[in-house]
């Protein structure tokens, strides 16, 4: 039907087919499906890589970037000793118990068997790495932090597959996988308002994210009442798992998220670690200088990114602050989880702020106090949001004077009356409920091939990433990052290593 790709030696550049049969075809661009590409192309096949939006990246783009692993040369030039088992038995005490007992103890111990190699080949391909740090209940430090941030992961994986020859598209929606006699042959992607049909000779590798954007997938699995909670990647539509959904794929833990959590809007500009450059060796003399750098001017630079991303803590409506939405009202009681994200996506606009009065502010400026932070790296308090982020951060001693909330003073006032809060006043926000990240995904084997009813392996199909969770449990800092690089890299290695299909 079409001409197939000429043969090449692993790692060599090669042309981009003049027909549309590969070797692979990979759904997605985000850190799993550029992982799986490069592996491909290092493998010596010939791979295709089909993102639907106009740049690459998904959410490892738009990550801190963290990936924790155990038995790393960072950890061991520490004099760290570490190892899957020790990871895996502290991996299963972040999630509560209940969760835990529904996880896939041998994916989740195969996967961190694996992760260090996939750290290893990441330094290998140029990156540099910050730490390790600890994040408890990890007996000992395992958090490395890429610098200067996750788009580096991205920058240096793109680089790669385009230097070894790798076809990468843009603004390809992938509508369907092409069956034939319960093989996968390929996919029909639309472009442009024109409908493709591209093959692959050894298979498709699904790594097109999660979806925590997908207000239908969450009502029917996870319960109406969290429908209007968004995803915090706009574009996380779950369309993995339906193309694998459609193809016999078993799905599994499809009401299990990360979050609902409060979370401040993005900044008007990016924070300033997401310009720095991502080359080899800007990025080598960037990790060596932060490393030298005190401990104190680390967390420095941290904190621009956490007050970006990370959410406000609990503690603090514990200790007495209140969500008022654009009207001024307090409309829910603040310390209840999940009905308080619920509450705030179904207020006007979907945000709500944080209402801080004079002991609350004096309480959050200084340790052990703070509004969010990067476990063991950094603390943000009061005084940084309002230095760093002066887009959700008011003060002010009269109600009049919180500049989003002057029109509603009135309701407000009324709001505040009785309540143990007096001026001044630090009101943060807006906040809006997202889910991180969702934890249902693809039954998959340790060939990262997507298995069907009674757990048979449907030839041609591969899932990664948050597509291929296969029903782990990756609760804590880093894991899903970790398994998104690993996983790709795995899948590249395993539909290489799988038949040919004769054309």
């Amino acid at each position: 039907m079409a001409a197939s790709s000429p043969s090449a030696k692993k790692g060599e550049k090669r042309p981009v087919p003049e027909h549309p049969t590969f070797d692979v075809i990979v759904v997605g661009g985000g850190g799993s499906g550029l992982a799986a590409a490069c592996t491909v192309l290092e493998q010596g096949g010939a791979v295709l890589l089909l993102e639907k939006q106009p740049q690459l990246g998904g959410t490892t783009g738009i990550a801190v970037g963290t990936l924790t692993a155990a038995g790393t040369s960072l950890q061991r030039e520490r004099g760290i000793a570490d190892n899957a088992c020790d990871h895996d038995a502290d991996a299963g005490r972040f999630p509560t118990p209940e969760l835990e007992a529904r996880n896939d103890p041998p994916m989740r111990r195969f996967f961190l068997e694996h992760a260090a190699e996939t750290f290893e080949w990441l330094r290998g391909l140029g990156l540099a790495f910050q730490g390790p740090n600890p994040e408890p209940p990890n007996r000992v430090p395992r958090m490395h932090n890429v610098v200067p941030g996750a788009k580096a992961y991205v920058a240096a994986l793109q680089m790669r597959v385009q230097k070894l020859g790798g076809d990468i598209r843009t603004g390809c929606d992938v509508s369907d996988l092409l069956v034939d006699a319960g093989r996968v042959l390929g996919v029909r992607y639309l472009r442009d308002g024109s409908s493709h049909e591209v093959l692959a000779k050894r298979g498709v590798i699904l790594a097109a994210g999660d979806y925590a954007n997908n207000p239908d997938l969450i009502r029917a699995h996870k319960g109406p009442q969290f429908g209007a909670i968004e995803g915090i990647n706009p574009h996380a539509l779950g369309d993995g798992h339906l193309l694998a959904q459609r193809a016999g794929g078993r799905l599994v833990n499809m009401d299990v998220t990360y979050g609902p959590e409060l979370r401040f809007v993005p900044p008007p500009r990016r924070p300033f670690q997401q310009l720095l450059p991502t080359g080899k060796w800007s990025a080598r003399a960037m990790a060596w200088i932060y490393n030298m750098l005190p401990k104190s001017w680390q967390a420095a630079l941290v904190k621009r990114l956490l007050v970006t991303w990370q959410h406000p803590e609990d503690r603090l409506f514990a200790d007495g602050a209140i969500l008022v939405n654009t009207r001024g009202e307090r409309f829910v009681e603040e310390t209840a989880w999940p009905q308080r994200e619920i509450a705030v996506a179904e207020q006007p606009g979907k945000i709500a702020y944080i209402l801080l009065g004079s002991e609350l502010i004096a309480r959050y400026s200084k340790w052990p106090n703070f509004i969010s932070t990067a476990p063991e790296i950094a603390y943000a308090y009061a005084q940084d949001y309002e230095r760093l982020r002066p887009d959700v951060a008011f003060r002010a001693r009269e109600l009049a004077d919180l500049k989003p909330l002057a029109s509603a003073t009135p309701a407000l006032a009324a709001t505040v009356a009785g309540l143990n809060l007096t001026p001044p006043w630090l009101l943060l926000g807006p906040v809006k409920a997202y889910f991180t990240t969702t934890e249902g995904g693809v039954r998959i084997d340790e060939r990262m091939q997507v298995l069907g009813s009674a757990d048979v392996s449907i030839p041609g199909l591969y899932a990664v990433g948050q597509v291929g969770l296969s029903g782990m449990m990756l609760f804590g800092h880093g894991l899903h990052i970790a398994w998104a690089l690993t996983s790709g890299r795995l899948a590249g290695k395993a539909v290489m290593d799988s038949p040919s299909r004769a054309r």
